[in-house]
């Protein structure tokens, strides 16, 4: 097992990002009641659609009410309105429901930001399940890893994020963040893993790496996602995980993922970004 220390330049980050609590004007994007004043559904095949009741609200999940995504088709929640800068709070766990062919693999999910173009533009027929955007994955052992989600224009061309990171490589090759990596432009399909992923990690349920900072099984995990105008930062239970720069995108709706994996969703707000 390969583990890493985060280095100082990360923990510096961390003492400069404000606690989200103490941030005036938020926006409450799940209410407790109902999200579909700040959401839409979207599914493949279904669409707009949700016979099976993918999304729902349930009243008690360990004392309050959440968000329940089944997992059981993949899509996810959508924001009806695009946003360009701010600090999104999303807490979140793990269901006991898996499907399909990740039935037997790690629990995934996502929030995808600066989502853009026509809804299921990952797939070339616009059946896909998600949209042009770049994802901070919520995945067992790796929540905070970027990954660059590419598209499709109405034109049939493609669309390609990008963004810097400085990235260093483990063991097996992978890229993982480090604030002393080497700078380096990233482009869609690539995975900027967190600073602290498992080098042995394997695509199984209940995966658990040495350093992982995320809650497991039925604990709960707060991501924030910091979005600036040059800047994009992932943070998991408080720590700073993976930063990203001059991303290609500026703005965009937000999305939550149905992947596979029954995920509940107690908290997603929006506050203004605090300045440095």
């Amino acid at each position: 097992m390969l583990t890493r220390v985060l280095p100082s330049a990360a923990l510096a980050l961390l003492m400069a990002v404000p606690a989200a609590a103490q941030a005036p004007d938020v926006i409450h994007l799940f209410d407790g009641k109902q999200f579909t004043e700040h959401f839409y559904s979207w599914l493949v095949d279904d669409h707009l659609a949700d016979p099976d009741r993918v999304f729902t609200v349930v009243d008690n999940v360990d004392g309050a009410p959440a968000i329940r995504i089944s997992g059981q088709k993949w899509g996810g929640i959508t924001t009806r309105k695009e946003y360009e800068t701010y600090h999104l709070v999303v807490e979140f766990r793990w269901g006991n429901l898996t499907w399909g062919n990740r039935k037997d693999r790690a629990r995934d999910s996502g929030v995808l930001v600066h989502a853009q173009g026509r809804d299921g533009n990952t797939g070339k027929d616009f059946n896909g399940p998600w949209m042009h955007s770049i994802e901070a994955q919520i995945i067992e052992g790796g929540v905070g890893d970027f990954i660059l989600v590419a598209g499709t224009a109405e034109d049939g061309s493609k669309l390609v994020p990008r963004m810097t990171a400085t990235t260093l490589r483990d063991r097996t090759g992978e890229l993982y963040y480090d604030p002393n990596g080497v700078a380096m432009e990233h482009s869609s399909g690539q995975r900027i893993n967190w600073w602290g992923r498992d080098a042995d990690w394997a695509d199984k349920l209940g995966f658990v790496g040495v350093a992982d900072v995320e809650g497991h099984g039925s604990e709960w995990t707060r991501l924030e996602v910091i979005v600036e105008k040059d800047r994009i930062t992932n943070i998991v239970n408080g720590r700073v995980v993976n930063v990203g720069t001059r991303p290609s995108l500026s703005k965009g709706k937000i999305m939550i993922q149905s992947e596979g994996a029954e995920l509940y969703v107690r908290r997603v707000d929006l506050y203004p970004v605090a300045k440095r």
